[in-house]
């Protein structure tokens, strides 16, 4: 949905550049300005022209004969597109020769390097028309970074899609087969059978992760937002973990501060926690503990998932809530996960207007906090609440 929301703004804006273009060539090819040899050009735009560049949310520049700019919109200085009187994208200036020389009107997609160090470069649609017949041209440039990275974003989401759904499918296919074959091998049909049903709920998990994903990732807020108790929604993804904790011996322990509610959606919540819990199990070491804990932060709440794992390296930390971004990609297919665990997460926090961070040192483990706003806008908790840091609840 945002996709298509941000390519419809981008049209929209493009279109509403092309209608420019046409009111200001009108305006110029029904103004004359008189001169005894007629060989004179207008060195100033008409009444009326410079109001409606000023309006265009596109970048307007209007360049005369000479290639000086008469006109520019603060948009086109913004993005470097000019300096002083001078146009500076070398592109730009060879269309507005073009269309001088031959009165057509082009459109074009350049980028532009950015003028200032550091500086990405921009994407530009790009319109370019002849005003009346003094040899001034009108250059629309309108911003299409934005359009771009979200194409380029579903390209790779639909690529990653295919790529992960093809393992356990053809997984499932192959496994088919081969229980076909061994009809008559009743030991062999459990073994694979068993195989089958591993395959099939990692298709599963994966499923239900981009439909949760789908459902949040658009940045819309929570629909029915409510009090959240933090106890309840950390307790309830401990009671979801318990399993894969027990199958490698891994204590799951609930430690903070009691009593403290946040506002938002319970069940978006737990999946939140479920996912930091699951993947604190599966980067950590049998025989070790992972700790729950929540702590009262202004008119915020801190929820923390603390693990004795393998840890992050420094480089990846900056990626790990990418959508099917891992660290190690052999390791991470190995646990069963399915690469959208931590992207969850970050939106789930985006939507409660909340936060996502984490602390993580090769060989130590890792610390993921949820940021969330408290409900009422302060962390009230009840009159008995206990206090313990991650480190104690663990000892």
């Amino acid at each position: 949905m945002s996709e298509l929301l941000a390519s419809l703004a981008a049209l929209a804006g493009f279109v509403v550049g092309a209608l420019a273009v046409m009111a200001v060539r009108n305006h110029f090819e029904h103004r004359r300005v008189p001169d005894a040899t007629g060989e004179s050009e207008a060195a100033a735009l008409p009444n009326g022209v410079a109001s409606v560049l000023a309006v265009l949310p596109s970048s307007a520049v209007v360049l005369d004969r000479e290639d000086r700019v008469l006109r520019a919109s603060s948009a086109a200085r913004a993005f470097g597109l000019v300096k002083g009187d001078r146009m500076m994208a070398v592109e730009l200036l060879a269309l507005a020769r073009q269309v001088r020389r031959d009165g057509e009107i082009r459109e074009s997609e350049i980028e532009v390097a950015g003028h200032k160090f550091g500086q990405e470069a921009t994407s530009f649609a790009v319109r370019v028309a002849p005003l009346g017949s003094h040899g001034q041209v009108l250059v629309l440039a309108e911003d299409q970074t934005e359009r771009r990275r979200v194409e380029a974003v579903r390209r790779d989401f639909v690529a990653n899609v295919s790529h992960e759904l093809k393992t356990p499918v053809g997984a499932l296919s192959l496994l088919a087969e081969t229980i076909q074959d061994a009809a008559d091998d009743p030991e062999a049909v459990t073994r694979f059978a068993g195989r089958m049903q591993h395959e099939a709920a990692r298709l599963n998990y994966l499923v239900q992760d981009l439909i949760t994903l789908s459902r949040i990732q658009g940045g819309e807020p929570i629909p029915t937002p409510g009090p959240v108790p933090v106890d309840e929604a950390m307790h309830e993804a401990i009671d979801r973990c318990n399993t894969k904790a027990a199958a490698k011996d891994i204590t799951l322990v609930a430690g903070g501060t009691e009593g403290l509610r946040v506002w938002g959606d319970d069940e978006l919540l737990v999946t939140a926690l479920r996912n930091l819990i699951d993947n604190a199990v599966a980067y950590s070491p049998e025989h070790t503990r992972v700790v729950v804990s929540a702590r009262p932060a202004g008119e915020s709440v801190e929820i923390s998932v603390s693990d004795q794992g393998i840890g992050i390296p420094e480089g990846a930390q900056e990626r790990i809530f990418e959508r099917f971004f891992r660290v190690d990609a052999a390791r991470s297919r190995a646990t069963g996960g399915t690469g959208l665990g931590l992207a969850i997460v970050k939106h789930v926090s985006v939507a409660h207007g909340g936060e996502v961070t984490v602390w993580s040192k090769e060989g130590s483990g890792s610390t993921f906090t949820l940021r969330l706003p408290a409900f009422g806008g302060t962390a009230v908790t009840e009159p008995h609440s206990t206090t313990t840091t991650p480190l104690e609840a663990a000892k």
